[in-house]
Parts: structure tokens; C-alpha cells; sequence
């Protein structure tokens, strides 16, 4: 995989493997480390960076230098091994979501909930809690809110579309927005349903993950790639070759997105057709950015991903975890890579020369692409003439470069 840094060193530690690029290290743990499963699923992290995750033979619990884990075998009030949602609620307890049910543990005591008790049904998509408290369940049926002791569920009867919730966001309104497995993003005011689908400009109906950002987009991982809605709730722009992947596969089916403390939106990604590949890849504004396995990711089958106080990026694959650290911090640590614009500042004609080959995008100050060269180029001269005066961003391959127009 092409990455704008370069491999700088690279060491083995004992136990974990570290690899080191440039500025970020990338570690890996496994079942020799402390893993129930190198299978894991999903994961959580409490207000003290302590890390829940969830995996096909229980949950393992992280501290920081210590292990914990906890499966049927030791826990009898755990529902089922194979967890496929975790969620730890602000009051610590630690919510588990199985294709039986859910269990809660308040790190004493474990208490079990299935249909019987009111959940809307047991195979159990995700978890999330609202800031009044509500415990939200994306289930394979549609959702279930749990408010002190009162359930209550909402399905196809109440105006969601068959697929189930695999997501939900809350918006500082109120609003949730569900990604749903079959019918786009569900927007729920808490008595109706609306909708944003491929007939908005969706990249594609299967919704697997939904980030809302401080500028309120909604960042929005599809089976096709990422489609990022504005604060009106329209189309913005859509994102579908963030990892290069080999013939025949273009497309990115997004797993997961979230942002890290320096606004950066970060997509886990991976395809299973003809080949395995995947990765995650990193966007900073006018750069996609990838990491995989030969950058020092611990596997290709990624599944969800998480970023802790420290603003360390937790991924979790099909083959272990992998913590990547010392994250960019922003876009002065990657530009003008390889680039040289002159003059500048430019006033009709701006000209670029690039050290390698590269596609030419230019962005204005609210990400509004205004050029893209329709192949690769080493130089190329643009009119500008008729261009406003002001701050552009120019992007390559390889970089970002900054120049102004007078």
C-alpha cells in the first residue's frame, strides 16, 4: 500500500510488535498478549482509556498493562461468547450485544436481557446511549430504547425499512440518525421517521456506521464508500476510492468512521470479493491517507475503530487489535510534499511542478473542489484569471501545498 510517509524504523518489542512510521507506531495485540480471540468485533473505551473489546469467545478487558477477560466459561450471566456490540453507558456499566440477547455488567454483577424482558429482538447490531440516559439497541429487526424499566421498539410497522440498524448517532438536537442495513439513514425525532437513501445522493442503502462532526456533517460509511451529508441534511460530497484496492474492486465498503482530537475523519475499510483486502484510511480535509498490513495494521479484515484520550486510533480486525500512536496533528506535518507553486502569491496564471507523477486538486477554504488535472501530471499551468482573491489548497498524491490568489 502507497502511504504519503515513508517506512522510517522499525523494531521488535517483547511480546507486542511495534512498527514505527516515521511519526506513527503502529501495535499489535493477539491472544499471546492477553486477547480472548484474535477474532474481535468491537470495542469501547471509558472515560478512563480503559478498553472493552468484544470478540468471538468473550470480552477482554485492557487497562493499559493488564488483561481481563470475561466468557461464559467464568461469567454465567454472559448471554453468548460471540459479542458483536459493546458499549460502556456513562454510569460505567458495560453493555454487550449477542445474536441472544444482551448482557449488562456492572463489574460486580452481570444481568441478562432478551425479548422476554422487552428487547425488540435478541441479534443485537449495536449499542448507544443518549445524554439523557436511554440506552439506544440497533437490533436485526430495528431498535429498542430501554429509559429506566420501560422498553420500547420501533420496526417496519413503525417506518423502518426491512435491514435492521447497524448504527445510531444522536445530533446535539436530539435527532438520531440510524444507519440501516438495507434502507439508508433513518433520521428518528422520537415520533417519526424520515429518510436520506441512494435517491438523496446516499452512495449506497447499506449503513454500517454514521460519525456527526462539529461543523455538523454526517460522515456516513456505506457498502460503496463514505457520503458525507451537510448541515441541512443534504448531499456534500461523496468519498468512494479512499484505499486503493487491486482490479476489479474500486469501490470502498466502509466498516467504520470516526474523527480523532485533530479533526482528522478516519474510515475502516475492507473487501472480501476475489481478494481480502482492507485497511483504514485517514482524511484531513484534501488528502485520503491509507495504512494496511504493510504499513504495520495487524490484519486487512478491519471492523470497527476507536480513538482514546490520547488520541491513539484502536482498530480492531479479524486477526488481532492494532493501536496506532502519535497520530499527524495536522496538515503542516504532510505538505508541500513534492510540490512547488509559483508564483506565489499568483494572480492569472498559477504553475505546478511535482517530483512524481500526480492528479492536481484544488480546494477552496470550505472544501469546494474547484480543479481536478484529468491525468497524471509532473507540472501543469492553470488560469486562475478568473478565480476569486483568497486562500487555495492545492493536493496531490503525495501532498498538500497552500498558495494565494491576488
Amino acid at each position: 500500500m502507497k502511504t504519503i510517509l515513508k517506512l522510517g524504523a522499525f523494531f521488535l518489542a517483547m511480546g507486542t510488535m511495534q512498527l514505527s512510521i516515521n511519526a506513527q507506531t503502529f501495535t499489535n495485540f493477539t491472544v499471546a498478549d492477553g486477547l480472548l480471540s484474535n477474532n474481535v468485533h468491537c470495542l469501547s473505551i471509558d472515560v478512563s482509556d480503559n478498553i472493552w473489546f468484544g470478540t468471538q469467545n468473550g470480552v477482554s478487558f485492557y487497562d493499559g498493562s493488564t488483561w481481563t477477560s470475561h466468557s461464559q466459561a467464568t461469567d454465567s450471566g454472559l448471554v453468548d461468547n460471540n459479542v458483536k456490540a459493546i458499549y460502556v453507558a456513562s454510569n460505567g456499566n458495560v453493555w454487550i450485544g449477542t445474536d441472544f440477547g444482551i448482557s449488562v455488567y456492572d463489574g460486580m454483577s452481570w444481568t441478562a436481557y432478551t425479548e422476554s424482558d422487552g428487547l425488540g429482538d435478541n441479534r443485537v447490531n449495536c449499542i448507544t446511549e443518549t445524554v439523557t440516559g436511554a440506552i439506544w439497541i440497533g437490533t436485526s429487526d430495528g431498535v429498542t430504547k430501554k429509559e429506566g424499566s420501560v422498553w420500547t421498539s420501533w420496526g417496519m410497522s413503525d417506518g423502518l425499512p426491512f435491514g435492521g440498524v447497524n448504527h445510531i448517532s444522536e445530533h446535539n438536537s436530539g435527532l438520531l440518525y440510524m444507519g440501516s442495513g438495507l434502507g439508508g439513514v433513518q433520521i428518528f425525532d422520537g415520533t417519526t421517521f424520515s429518510e436520506f437513501t441512494e435517491t438523496e445522493g446516499l452512495l449506497n442503502d447499506k449503513v454500517r456506521s454514521i460519525h456527526i462532526d462539529a461543523t455538523d456533517k454526517k460522515w456516513i460509511g456505506t457498502a460503496d464508500g463514505l457520503t458525507v451529508m451537510d448541515g441541512t441534511d443534504a448531499l456534500f460530497e461523496n468519498h468512494t476510492r479512499m484505499f486503493i484496492l487491486p482490479p476489479p474492486d474500486t469501490l470502498n465498503p466502509v466498516e467504520d468512521v470516526t474523527m480523532d482530537i485533530n479533526g482528522n475523519i478516519w474510515a475502516a475499510i475492507y473487501v472480501d470479493y476475489l481478494v481480502t483486502e482492507g485497511g483504514v484510511a485517514m482524511y484531513n480535509g484534501f488528502n485520503w491517507i491509507s495504512y494496511d498490513v504493510s504499513d504495520g495494521l495487524i490484519g486487512p479484515v478491519v471492523r470497527q475503530i476507536a480513538v482514546d484520550g490520547s488520541n491513539n486510533l484502536w482498530v480492531t480486525t479479524s486477526t488481532g487489535v492494532t493501536r496506532m500512536s502519535n497520530l499527524l496533528s495536522n496538515i503542516e506535518e504532510y505538505k508541500n510534499a513534492g510540490i512547488t507553486i509559483y508564483p506565489n502569491p499568483a494572480l492569472n496564471v498559477l504553475n505546478v511542478a511535482l517530483t512524481k507523477q500526480s492528479k492536481i486538486k484544488i480546494y477552496d477554504l470550505t472544501g469546494r473542489i474547484l480543479y481536478t488535472s484529468q491525468r497524471l501530471v509532473s507540472s501543469q499551468t492553470i488560469d486562475i484569471s478568473d478565480w476569486k482573491k483568497g486562500i487555495y489548497m492545492l493536493s496531490t498524491g503525495g501532498g498538500v501545498s497552500k498558495f494565494v490568489i491576488i
